[in-house]
């Protein structure tokens, strides 16, 4: 079966449906999802040279399968990069990029608003390792300056951030970490790469939760990280193989035929998220809205230069209240009387999610570090899907409306 290569210059539209690896024999449209756990050679000698990677050739599928291998060049052609390497999970990704890029004695300089997952991980577990971590505020670009060492290795941002949609000036980071000799990693998982392609700002690293938008109907577990040959193929690929953090089959199949609606999903969410975020600054028992798009956050300018004039599909709330007990009575009213949303933390779905963020994807850390992050006992996170838009707000009113 004759492959025909595809031209230069494809738009991310056309990457994210055509590129993966040969047809097969047979020439199946759709692309291949290899059930194997191993490969067989053909002789002894090409066996052994595959295993000692003096020539490619699938062998076992922790090292590399064809469908993986699919979704990775997919990917890596969306972001603008040289290569991608696939994941179990998003967490799995940046304890990737941890375990390669630093050591005993490294330092790390990350947003304090990021995901609370990573900031257990980053600043918790990696201690143990003798890692040292600090937290900044995400939009000051002097304190990440302030905060770094000369044994700084690396800076970590999520823009825009979870769940308060802060953003970081992709190029002013990514100036500020090689002017010290560091890596900028940049978590994409929220904006994905139809709104931005972080590369190309000059960040070296892109990772991905590609459990959320990737996929998009909240489907498998699966992560990325993008960036060139020299690191993320040769250093992070060989540790990832050794280490086994590498993702099946089956979700690598889920997530690529996911990337061949991403565009249509996110530019669809991201137009629904702007007005009922618009919407919600209206309503009388909403204290706050933050979302990108909306001209009233305070880096809207920002988020339309970076972010492809697009605010993405997830924003958060504040309900009225006074006290952390009575906001977070509020905010838990709001959501239980939804009937149409799902009460859950994941995102990037075409189902709309509503969660309350201090009780669950930041519940595990302290509440000096939630103060921190911004994140309150009244805010709530709506992740916006593919719904009627008035389904979605008379939803939203059933709780909304009877707030005290």
């Amino acid at each position: 079966m004759t492959n025909k290569t595809l031209p230069e210059g494809l738009h991310p539209d056309t990457l994210a449906l055509r590129v993966a690896v040969e047809r097969s024999q047979w020439g199946e449209h759709s692309e291949a999802l290899y059930m194997t756990s191993s490969f067989v050679q053909p002789d002894c000698a090409t066996a052994a040279r595959r295993f000692a990677n003096e020539e490619f050739g699938y062998t076992y599928s922790r090292t590399c399968n064809p469908t993986v291998t699919s979704f990775e060049q997919r990917l890596a052609a969306m972001e603008g990069t040289e290569c991608a390497i696939a994941t179990s999970t998003g967490m799995s990704a940046i304890l990737l990029v941890a375990l390669t890029t630093l050591k005993a004695g490294d330092h790390v300089v990350c947003s304090q608003s990021m995901f609370g997952s990573t900031i257990k991980l980053l600043g918790g577990e990696m201690a143990r390792f003798g890692i040292e971590t600090s937290f900044v505020l995400q939009t000051d670009v002097q304190a990440w300056k302030a905060a770094i060492r000369p044994n700084t290795r690396l800076l970590f941002a999520e823009t825009p951030t979870n769940p308060l949609t802060d953003l970081c000036d992709i190029a002013e980071l990514a100036e500020l970490a090689h002017a010290h000799g560091a890596l900028l990693a940049v978590d994409n998982s929220f904006a994905s790469p139809v709104l931005q392609q972080p590369a190309k700002f000059g960040a070296d690293l892109v990772v991905h939760a590609a459990t959320k938008l990737l996929d998009g109907q909240g489907r498998v577990m699966a992560g990325a990280v993008c960036g060139t040959k020299a690191l993320v193929d040769k250093v992070m690929g060989t540790f990832l193989r050794s280490g086994g953090l590498n993702l099946a089959p089956f979700n690598a199949w889920v997530v690529l035929k996911g990337l061949e609606t991403l565009s249509l999903r996110v530019k669809a969410q991201s137009a629904a998220a702007l007005q009922l975020a618009t919407w919600l600054q209206s309503h009388p028992k909403v204290a706050r809205v933050y979302y990108p798009g909306l001209t009233s956050h305070p880096q809207h300018a920002l988020a339309m230069r970076q972010q492809n004039g697009m605010g993405g599909s997830v924003l958060s709330f504040d309900v009225v209240g006074q006290g952390a007990e009575q906001l977070r009575a509020h905010a838990f009213h709001v959501a239980d009387s939804t009937r149409v949303c799902s009460i859950t933390a994941n995102l990037g779905d075409v189902k709309t999610t509503i969660t309350h963020p201090a009780s669950t994807s930041h519940g595990r850390l302290s509440e000096e570090q939630r103060q921190a992050a911004g994140i309150g006992q009244g805010l709530l996170r709506i992740s916006v899907g593919l719904e009627h838009l008035d389904d979605i707000k008379n939803d939203l009113c059933r709780g909304l409306d009877t707030l005290p």
